[in-house]
């Protein structure tokens, strides 16, 4: 089975002091919640965060029914793509999903038609309003999208989408997303006033 790759490894500079990976959200951790919604579509969890951070998201993990692998970046703080980059390089499936440890509404539903339409190709990923492609919440080739990764950062790229360039990668357009989940989907919690109301929202699941 695949296998989940959550991205943690974030300053939050915008969430304030706490990291806002094992910030509380309606009583759980938020990336205890994106693992939660990702415990049925893949085999295995592999997070990406610093090392400072491995013991808060234990806790934040404890008791989860999959193997949690923890993938720390050689040099902190080069942005998503390194860490998407160090992350697909501990998975060993073919292929892993991607999300951000911000995505608590991840959809596992979508998450599966992604897994569907990655198949043959090296990526699968939704584009929003014709712009936006949803790089932290896709479906990668573990190997090739690592790779691409890191010929990236060699090249000193910045720019999330850079890697996809060098993909055989398919697109999934907003309303073949409608079909599978909404935009909420892709909803994530940057700062405190988002973080409450996103309890608000799941207060009423």
């Amino acid at each position: 089975m695949e296998t989940g790759v959550i991205l943690a490894g974030g300053r939050s500079t915008r969430f304030g002091e706490t990291d806002k990976a094992v910030a509380e959200l309606a009583g759980t951790p938020m990336i205890r919640r994106v693992a939660d919604r990702l415990v049925d579509v893949v085999g295995a969890m592999v997070i990406n965060c610093r090392h400072d951070q491995q013991a808060a998201i234990e806790a934040a993990m404890a008791s989860y029914p999959l193997e949690v692998t923890f993938a720390f970046d050689e040099e902190p703080d080069l942005g998503p793509m390194a860490g998407i980059r160090t992350g697909l390089r501990a998975v060993e499936s073919e292929y892993a999903v991607v999300v951000a440890c911000d995505m608590p509404f991840v959809e596992p539903a979508f998450v599966r038609h992604l897994f569907d339409r990655a198949a043959d190709h090296e990526a699968a990923l939704a584009q929003l309003d014709d712009r936006w492609f949803q790089t932290t919440q896709a479906v990668y080739h573990a190997e090739a999208m690592a790779e691409a990764c890191a010929d990236a950062i060699e090249r000193d790229e910045r720019k999330i989408i850079e890697p996809l360039f060098d993909l055989d990668y398919v697109v999934v357009d907003e309303a073949e997303l409608l079909e599978h989940a909404s935009r909420e989907t892709f909803r994530n919690v940057n700062t405190r006033e988002e973080l409450e109301r996103a309890a608000v929202d799941l207060s009423g699941e």
